[in-house]
């Protein structure tokens, strides 16, 4: 739409009305570039090499102009759909323990929707598997099937889980940021080198993992989550004898460690089958591991962002030989880069498929591409991350595709913001993750949010939502065997005080 004129008071006041008319004839009104979305798609095919990257930067993952200015890990204002949601989710509901359904979010039922999309909702609810044009579909969704798709997950949520969201206290420990490879959207060791956001390249002693474990676990922390580079010295035993450092500092400590590529990377420098291998770091004291270096599963993104990396076969490999040894696992999407919904489809099927035959994921994680520090981003090969709606619909399809198999789905705070995390919660979310203490691979790609949300926090955030929060375990069991549960911010302690805590 080109206006002759703005008013200022009322800006372009004839699009407000179009959007009507185009509502009432059953339509959504969306917003596209002068490049219409079949070549806004692949703007590297269809547009001069000058402009690409900025074509790219303006698109979201279906071609359409970038409907809003939020970006994953940064400080910008939620846009006003945010709000909307917000009042849809959690205005009507005074009783957070009510086990009726919410009139907002069973509107998919009375028919609030189009017809193919509520068929679509209903299987998923009846634990069906989708077929890849209807993932493919639900991430479509505008208007009143945006708002219904949305209801559903989170009355689905309410149903699955109950209303209490979970959180577990935590620290990340980022043993090195010395890397082999060269994944295209990783900061953490390949950023500028700003000092504010990745520093000098380091190698932590076992000593020094020893010790910022000892500190966890005083300042209540009931979990250390382990993951770094891939080290041109590290082997196999590095990280069992990492392992074997955590638990000789702590013995109770929950250690949950080492991406797939780490696994693989190990196993094939001691010469190991993956088998053997995670049966030696689970009996040195592993306890799960973070289905991380997932990125997309789909091996035509993956030449694009990690060619280097693992392919998705090897990922899925490394992830179902853990469960087959008695190790759970999370798994994650990291989006917004490259890829298009088709292969967001493509992942959830292969992350239900792997479920269905071991069981073994505890949760799913949606990660947005923090893009600022990236270095595809910064060489105009990739969009800017998933705008917010990309974002919150990333929580709330796979509530549906999943269901009943993987239970848990994870807003992170880290990504998505505070204020963001809470819109997810009534979005098919129920776990806020972890306190993060120390969290850094997000800040050397930009990301803002901070390195810690303690447990206060994260339980007042739950309450300005009408709901309750609740400590778990790695596992969402409750926490009661490990001494002193106590959250407190790492830095509000000495370290003294924090060694008398637990009695070492």
């Amino acid at each position: 739409m080109t206006p002759d004129h703005v008013n200022p008071e009322a800006p372009w006041p004839h699009l407000a009305d179009l959007a009507r008319a185009t509502g009432a004839a059953g339509r959504d009104l969306v917003e596209r570039l002068a490049l219409v979305p079949a070549y806004a798609e692949r703007p590297e095919v269809w547009t001069d090499p000058s402009i690409t990257p900025r074509v790219r930067r303006l698109s979201d993952s279906r071609g359409f102009a970038r409907p809003d200015r939020w970006y994953a890990g940064s400080a910008c204002e939620l846009p006003p759909i945010a709000a909307h949601w917000s009042a849809a989710a959690y205005g009507p509901r005074a009783d957070v323990q009510s086990s009726q359904p919410r009139a907002d979010a069973a509107r998919w039922q009375r028919g609030g929707c189009a017809p193919a999309i509520r068929a679509i909702i209903k299987a998923a609810c009846a634990g069906e598997g989708l077929i890849e044009a209807d993932i493919v579909r639900l991430f479509a969704v505008e208007g009143r099937d945006l708002d219904e798709v949305i209801a559903a997950a989170d009355q689905l949520r309410h149903e699955s889980v109950g209303d209490t969201v979970t959180y577990v206290i935590n620290r990340n420990i980022n043993y090195t940021n010395i890397c082999l490879y060269h994944c295209g959207f990783c900061a953490f060791s390949k950023g500028r080198g700003s000092k504010d956001l990745r520093g000098p390249a380091y190698n932590l002693e076992l000593d020094e993992v020893a010790r910022r474990t000892i500190q966890a676990a005083a300042a209540g922390a009931t979990e250390v989550c382990l993951q770094g580079g891939i080290h041109p010295s590290f082997t196999g035993e590095t990280y069992l004898n990492i392992v074997r450092a955590v638990k000789a500092a702590v013995p109770w400590m929950h250690v949950h460690a080492f991406s797939p590529l780490e696994i693989q990377h190990g196993a094939s420098t001691l010469g190991l089958p993956l088998a053997n291998y995670l049966e030696k770091l689970r009996d040195a004291g592993l306890s799960t591991l973070p289905g991380t270096a997932a990125e997309i599963l789909d091996d035509e993104i993956r030449a694009i962002i990690c060619p280097d990396k693992l392919r998705t076969d090897q990922w899925l490999e490394v992830i179902g030989t853990a469960h087959e040894v008695g190790l759970r696992t999370t798994a994650t999407i990291m989006f917004g880069h490259v890829e298009q919904p088709v292969h967001w489809a493509r992942h959830l099927q292969r992350l239900r498929s792997l479920q269905a035959r071991t069981g073994g994921i505890s949760e799913f994680v949606p990660l947005g591409y923090v893009h600022m520090e990236a270095p595809l981003w910064r060489k105009g090969r990739t969009r800017s991350g998933p705008s917010f709606r990309e974002a919150v619909l990333m929580h709330a399809v796979p509530r549906l595709v999943l269901h009943p198999l993987i239970k848990n789905i994870q807003t992170s705070w880290v990504k998505m913001g505070a204020q963001g995390a809470a819109v997810c919660l009534g979005a098919g979310a129920n776990d806020l993750g972890g306190t993060l203490m120390n969290e850094s691979i997000t800040r050397a790609a930009g990301g803002v949010h901070g390195q810690e949300l303690d447990a206060a926090q994260l339980q007042a955030l739950a309450r300005r939502i009408g709901r309750q929060a609740r400590q778990r375990t790695t596992l969402y069991g409750v926490p009661g065997k490990e001494p002193a549960p106590r959250s407190r911010r790492l830095t509000d302690c000495q370290e003294g005080r924090r060694v008398a805590a637990i009695g070492l």
